[in-house]
This record gives C-alpha cells, sequence and structure tokens, in this order.
C-alpha cells in the first residue's frame, strides 16, 4: 500500500521528470506549492486520524509477553544502529547538523514500522488472520506507538531553541495535552457514541464536532511546538472503538483522504526529494549502509526474540521481514526532519529510498519465506451422493448479500429432511471484497480480534449473522456463520480452502446474476463471474451453483410452511447424479413434491444429438467427451442404472412424495419443450455437465453447462430457482489448494473465522 504513489511522487520530482524546468513551471508552479502543501498537509491529518482509529489502546494493553518482547526488539536494536549510522552522516555529508535531535531522527527513521502499510501486506498475503498475523499486528502496533513518542521527542530537542528547558516543557505539554484528551474529549466523544445506536444513521452534528476537534487538538499540538499531526492521531486513538460511530467517520472521510488528499502529499514529497544528489562514492556508500543496518536491525533484532520465544525459524524470519515494513509512515517522519533541518536534500533523498527498497522486498519476500502450507487431512465424504445415507450432510453456503438470504435459509429449511440421523451441517459464509480502503483493513483487524466475522461480542451484531443464528436455533440445523474477506481475485482460494477445513460435501454459490423486478437477469460484476469458475476448478468437494429467482420470497418460510414443487432433470452423467441424490435429500421434507424427468433417447442414438460435446479441464485443455449411446454399457451408464434403481425404489414408497416420468425426446427442442412445461416449478436441480447437446448456440454463462446456461436464461422462467450441480470428481482435482496428508490431524484457519450458533 502507497509504495506505488511514493514511487510516483519521486518520479514527478525533480529525480525524473522534473528536472525538466519546463514541466516543473508548468504543472507545479512555485505560488502553487504553497496552497498544494497546505492541502497535502490537512489530508495527513486526516489519515493519521484514520491510523489512531485502527488502533485500539485496549488490544494493545492486551498485548502478551510474545508481541510485546518483539516490538521492544524491533524498535531497540535499529534504533541503536540508527544512532550509529547518523554518526557516519555527521562525518560526510551532514555535516553541523544539531547532534541530538539528528541521531534521535535516524534512529526513529530505521526503526519505524509502518502499521497500516503493515496490515495492507498482510491482508492480501492472507496472514492477518495468523499466528504470524497476530504477532506482528500486535508488535506493529505497539511500535507505532512507541515511535510516535520517540518522534515528538526528536521534534521537541530540534526547536529553534537550545535550551534543553524549552524542549523539557515542550514535553510536558504534549503530555498534557494527552492528558486532557483522555479525560476531556474521550467522554464527549463517548458521549456521541453512546447516541448513535446500531441500525440508526450517526447525525452529521456529531461527524463535524469530530472533524473540528481533530482540526482544533492538530493545531494545539503544532502551538505546543511538537507537531499538528500528533493532536490528529491522539484524537483518533480515543475515540470509542465500539459502535458504528468510528466505522461512520471512517467512511466519511476515507475516500477523500485516500483518493485525493494523500496523492497530493505523495507528489509534494516527490518534490523535495532530487535522487540526483546521491552522487558519488560516499553517498551511495551511505545509501547501501542505511538499507543495511535498517534492515539488519529489524531484521536480526525481530527474529533473535522471536526465537527465544520458541516461535519457528521460518515464521520469526517472516516477522523480522514483516516488521521492517516502512512505506507513507516512514515519508512522514523524514518529511518532518526535513522541515526542521534536521535532514538535508542529500541524507532525505537517501533515507526516502531506503524506505522505498524495504518496502518493496517486504511481500516477495515474505511469500517465499513464509507461505502457510494449506495442509488438511483427507475425509471421505466429498458429494451428496453417497453409499451410507445417514452420514451428516456439511453444506458450505456462500453469499455476499442479504439479497441472497431468504433463498438460502428456505432452501436449507427444505433440505434438512426429517430423520434424526445424517443432519444437515451449514456453514453460512459471507464473501466480502478486501479493498484499498482502510475501513477493509479494520474490519478484517475486528474479526481477528474478535473471532467473529465482523461484528462486536456484544453490541453491533450483524443482522447478516442474525438470521442464520436465528434459524439455527430454531430448527435441527447446525448453523455457523463465517466471513471470507479477500480480494476476489483470489477469494476462490478461501471458498475451497475453507470448504476442505470444514469437510464440506458441497460448496453453494450465488449465480453472478441477479433477476430484476421486471424478470431480466442483471450481472453483479465480472469478479463474481471469475470466482464462480476458480472455485468450480479447485473444489475439494461438489459445487451448486444457485440462480436465485425468490425461492418461498423475500421472506424465511416457517418449517410447517414450506410447499414447494422442485424438479430433477436426469439426462445421466456424474452431475446429473449428484443433483438426483440432492432432490432425494430434499424429498424426505414432507412440504417438498419431487418430480424426475428422466430423458431418454431414441434406440441406437444419444441425447447429443450428433453434437460434438468438448469438455474444458481446470487447466483450460479442451477435449471431446465421448458419450455412449443406448446400446453399449459404460461405468457412467451403470452408475446411472444403480442410482435410478435406487431411486424408483424410494419413490414407491414415498406415498406420492416422489413422482416420476421417462420422456422420450428426439431433438433438443423436444428437451427444451419438457423443461419449459416445468418452468412454474418452485426449483429446478441439474447436473453441470450431462451428456447432452447444447440447448443455446451461445452463452455468457458456459459454466452452467448445456442446460444450465438455457434455465438461467430470462426466456425460460421468472420464477423457477436453479441449482447446477458439478460432482466432485478426483480424476480431475489435478490443481488442488490443500494438499491433503494422512497423518495431518490438526489445520489453523487462514483468513476465516467461523461461530457455532
Amino acid at each position: 500500500m502507497y509504495k506505488f504513489e511514493m514511487q510516483g511522487g519521486i518520479l514527478l520530482g525533480p529525480s525524473a521528470i522534473g528536472r525538466s524546468h519546463k514541466f516543473l513551471d508548468t504543472i507545479f508552479p512555485k505560488k502553487s506549492l504553497t496552497v498544494l502543501e497546505t492541502l497535502a498537509n490537512i489530508g495527513l491529518l486526516f489519515f493519521l486520524f484514520l491510523v489512531g482509529l485502527e488502533l485500539d489502546m485496549r488490544s494493545i494493553r492486551k498485548t502478551g509477553p510474545k508481541a510485546l518482547g518483539i516490538a521492544c526488539a524491533g524498535i531497540t536494536f535499529p534504533f541503536a544502529l540508527g544512532i550509529g549510522t547518523s554518526f557516519a552522516f555527521r562525518a560526510t555529508i551532514s555535516k553541523g547538523v544539531d547532534t541530538t535531535p539528528f541521531l534521535v531522527f535516524m534512529g526513529v527513521a530505521l526503526s519505524i514500522t509502518a502499521f497500516p502499510v503493515l496490515a495492507r501486506i498482510l491482508a492480501e498475503l492472507k496472514l492477518l488472520t495468523t499466528d504470524v498475523g497476530r504477532i506482528a499486528m500486535s508488535a506493529a502496533a505497539v511500535n507505532d506507538v512507541a515511535a510516535w513518542i520517540l518522534l515528538a521527542l526528536a521534534i521537541a530537542l530540534s526547536g529553534s531553541e537550545t535550551s534543553p528547558l524549552i524542549s523539557l516543557w515542550v514535553l510536558l505539554c504534549g503530555a498534557a495535552f494527552i492528558i486532557f484528551a483522555v479525560i476531556a474529549i474521550k467522554p464527549l466523544l463517548g458521549l456521541m457514541a453512546k447516541r448513535s445506536p446500531e441500525g440508526e444513521p450517526v447525525k452529521e452534528i456529531y461527524i463535524c464536532i469530530t472533524l473540528t476537534l481533530v482540526l482544533a487538538c492538530s493545531f494545539i499540538t503544532d502551538t505546543i511546538g511538537i507537531h499538528a499531526l500528533f493532536g490528529a492521531f491522539v484524537m483518533g486513538i480515543v475515540v470509542p472503538k465500539d459502535g458504528p460511530f468510528a466505522e461512520v467517520l471512517t467512511e466519511k472521510i476515507e475516500d477523500l483522504v485516500t483518493g485525493l488528499f494523500l496523492p497530493l502529499y505523495f507528489a509534494a514529497s516527490g518534490l523535495k526529494t532530487d535522487v540526483a544528489t546521491i552522487s558519488g562514492g560516499t553517498s551511495w556508500g551511505l545509501l547501501v549502509l542505511v538499507i543495511f543496518t535498517a534492515c539488519f536491525g529489524k531484521i536480526v533484532g525481530t527474529v533473535v526474540v522471536s526465537l527465544l520465544f520458541k516461535v519457528p525459524f521460518r515464521e520469526a524470519l517472516a516477522l523480522g521481514f514483516l516488521m521492517n515494513t516502512k512505506g507513507l509512515v516512514e515519508l512522514i517522519v523524514l518529511n518532518i526532519g526535513k522541515d526542521r533541518k534536521v535532514l538535508n536534500d542529500q541524507s532525505f533523498a537517501i533515507c526516502v529510498l531506503m524506505a522505498l527498497f524495504t518496502t518493496f522486498i517486504t511481500t516477495p519476500i515474505v511469500m517465499a519465506v513464509y507461505k502457510p502450507a494449506r495442509r488438511g487431512a483427507p475425509y471421505k465424504h466429498k458429494t451428496i451422493q453417497r453409499k451410507v445415507h445417514d452420514t451428516e450432510v456439511r453444506v458450505l453456503a456462500c453469499f455476499h448479500s442479504t439479497r441472497n438470504i431468504p433463498t438460502l435459509i428456505n432452501l436449507i429449511e427444505s433440505s434438512r429432511g426429517t430423520k434424526k440421523k445424517g443432519k444437515l451441517c451449514i456453514y453460512a459464509m459471507h464473501l466480502m471484497e478486501l479493498s484499498e480502503r482502510p475501513s477493509a483493513i479494520t474490519m478484517v483487524h475486528k474479526a481477528r480480534r474478535n473471532g467473529l466475522p465482523f461484528w462486536n461480542k456484544k453490541q453491533n451484531e450483524d443482522h447478516r449473522v442474525i438470521a442464520f443464528q436465528a434459524y439455527g436455533q430454531l430448527s435441527s440445523v447446525n448453523v455457523r456463520p463465517m466471513t471470507a474477506i479477500s480480494a476476489f481475485s483470489n477469494i476462490h482460494e478461501d471458498i475451497c480452502t475453507s470448504a476442505h477445513q470444514k469437510r464440506a460435501a458441497l460448496i453453494l454459490l450465488p449465480f453472478h446474476k441477479h433477476q430484476r423486478f421486471d424478470g431480466t437477469m442483471e450481472s453483479l460484476g465480472h469478479a463474481f463471474h471469475i470466482m464462480n469458475g476458480l472455485v468450480l476448478s479447485h473444489a475439494p468437494c461438489s459445487v451448486g451453483i444457485l440462480v436465485d429467482r425468490g425461492l418461498g420470497g423475500t421472506s424465511q418460510v416457517q418449517a410447517s410452511d414450506v410447499s414447494y414443487n422442485v424438479v430433477v432433470a436426469f439426462f445421466g452423467g456424474r452431475d446429473d447424479r449428484e443433483a438426483l441424490a440432492y432432490g432425494m435429500r430434499m424429498a424426505e421434507h414432507p412440504g417438498i413434491l419431487l418430480t424426475v424427468i428422466k430423458f431418454v433417447a431414441p434406440v441406437g442414438k444419444t441425447l447429443t444429438f450428433g453434437a460434438k460435446l468438448v469438455g474444458v479441464t481446470a487447466n483450460k485443455d479442451k477435449k471431446v467427451i465421448k458419450v455412449a449411446d443406448g446400446n453399449s454399457q459404460s461405468e457412467d451408464k451403470e452408475e446411472d442404472d444403480q442410482l435410478w434403481n435406487e431411486f424408483v425404489s424410494v419413490s414407491a414408497k414415498s406415498e406420492g412424495s416422489l413422482v416420476y416420468e421417462e420422456r422420450l425426446v428426439e431433438s433438443k427442442e423436444a428437451v427444451a419443450s419438457v423443461l419449459g412445461e416445468k418452468n412454474k416449478s418452485n426449483l429446478i436441480l441439474v447436473g453441470r455437465m450431462p451428456p447432452v447437446a447444447p440447448l443455446v448456440e451461445t452463452s455468457d454463462c458456459a459454466e452452467l453447462g448445456p442446460i444450465g446456461s438455457y434455465l438461467a436464461s430470462s426466456e425460460f422462467s421468472t420464477h423457477a430457482s436453479i441449482i447446477v450441480f458439478q460432482q466432485y470428481d478426483p480424476t480431475t482435482d489435478i490443481y488442488p489448494l490443500v494438499m491433503e496428508v494422512s497423518d495431518f490431524s490438526n489445520m489453523p484457519d487462514t483468513s476465516l473465522h467461523d461461530t457455532e450458533s
């Protein structure tokens, strides 16, 4: 986070494009620099306020000895090396600077860990909720607070007055301001937070008062002689973190700050950075020295203390590189040093390049050193179809908006059956995108802290979760809410890994389109489409894609009111067997009328009707699928006949709740006609890749297969919900996201949390 913006700022400055005086005079004329820096510094104030909002002092107070020890080592060792490096600077390129402020500034510059940047890196690497991530975040939070205290000391020492009494007076006034903020401002903010209950909008006057207080506190600390940033940072820390108040504050200002003001700050910093000042062997030698001491101090100090706390070596090494993250916070420190005349142009440029280098190397090195092995114990029931029917069925049901919840709950209620044996266990996973917004990091951090998806244990219960928990308490279904917070480009890894951890037999995904009021299907975004395709390719169990057309309406249906007509279209093949097995389970519910249509081709022909079927494997290879005709026997056909015979015997004892019909079809138009007769049903179950000719020539949802892509179109129906099943096939699971190890007994969660209801 921010490393590319830092790079862009440097490129705009005199180091690259800004070497052209015509460019600088046109884009950044001297008379505009004052306005630019003013806006940049206002944005920086509110950014530091956001950083303070992310830090929860309660979690810092609860920091264990391990994280505290690592934080102390991550500060003291590089700080000492920074002081040593400062003597080399003073002997060469920084002659004549004040000794004490320069020593402290260099110590802080080398020892700081950028908390916001570290949080972003951990989230991107899916390490935020691992042990390494937990330790790194706790240590970085302690480090952050300590670094700002040291920076306050450095600023106090770097005043124009040389008297130590002045510096002492500045520090005492700073301490008095912090006490005032805790005693006077915090209760006021707490009162406003209490008057902003969950589910109600926060009053605009409260937002205005808080933002005005941020500016007022910044003015006070600037007047004291520390820096305006400290007032904003302290304000962020004292804001109550419970309730929606802090979240609303973040939402109100983060887009403006990160989208407009911070880029201006990077531009202003870039205009001050001239890499060309690093010339000659001495300067380049100092650059290498600074990079070496910064990395060596942080990494070695962290690794040694981690090993003393019996952290495994690879995790300790990863912690060392993570704690070496610099970025924007480092840039703030260096700019303050330059404004205070502690750092000259050359030493400033050297330190900026050091910050860039250490931030750039963090992600690739941590990925190389420590990528948590996604291993798990093998498990047996990876499909709905199974030989032993009285075993528990585990389903990972995913949703990304409240729109999916009523249909999901009604589907779960219809699928639970009535048998005491073979209970249904549902993991309801909320899929949430990890964006560039600071609030996304706050949400993930809260998930880790609470051990819950992203709601507070006491007050801020999410209405999505309440719906599932209430249903779980009223029914015999075990419902466990979960969350996955990742970029949509790789959230399929979280889904597949969680399905394996929870030993799921079925992953239920929402279709990437939803039905509008006029009956047309509207896309929710290409990212959801890609996600579904990746889950289908890498799933460790069966997958069902739910095309939601309002099963049971827009509210939860009571158990006694369930009355659905469910249709299974059976053409044959592995996926159709899974659809039939799920339908047979649903038929156990007294409110379900299951109709199974078995499509039969004329003698000597197949349901492909002369079409050449091409399957696409997980690695994008295409191969022609051979379909046996009615006269030949194949393993698939034997299994079809076996399940069909089982279904017929169950149907005979069902007292009318299971009915079936065999339909002879001579063309794909006849198939479409038969399916069209059932378009008023509540739910249609179908396999993803049955051996049948596609019913539509072109489709933008080809992943649903030849039948599913037709059923999902608005031309077919505006009433019937669809589930398209893909049965797990171990022969095609060539790129698993979880490697099964037979002696592996326990696997920790990587980026997810669940809680039993």
